[in-house]
């Protein structure tokens, strides 16, 4: 979370667009909460001012100039997956850049 959150020049886990979550205890590990870049996303549908632009592979890349801050793209989320930047108010979708998978401590991408 932090390595996402780094890409923003940040470091915060609030600001992160991935989040770990506990499975139930150390003994059953943990799961990541991301975008599944869904080939047609309900974020992107609902959006009433289209600032969520489909991205190549699949998932949304979010406009943040065209962005109201109106909140149904998190609630549209059938994952999860869209964080939110109260600083701003906007949404914070990951864009499936790599940077939590390449500073991951357990080697995840390997």
């Amino acid at each position: 979370m932090f390595a996402c959150a780094r890409r923003l020049d940040v470091v915060s886990l609030g600001l992160s667009c991935i989040g770990v979550r506990s499975a139930g205890g150390i003994s059953r590990g943990f799961r990541v909460v991301v975008c599944r870049a869904c080939e047609d996303p309900p974020c992107a549908k609902v959006c009433p001012e289209d600032a969520l632009r489909l991205r190549k592979g699949g998932g949304v890349i979010v406009l943040t100039d065209k962005c109201i801050g109106c909140g149904l793209c998190q609630q549209a989320c059938v994952v999860g997956a869209v964080f939110w930047d109260h600083r701003v108010n906007k949404p914070l979708i990951c864009v499936q850049c790599g940077q939590c998978a390449r500073h991951c401590p357990t080697a995840c991408s390997g």
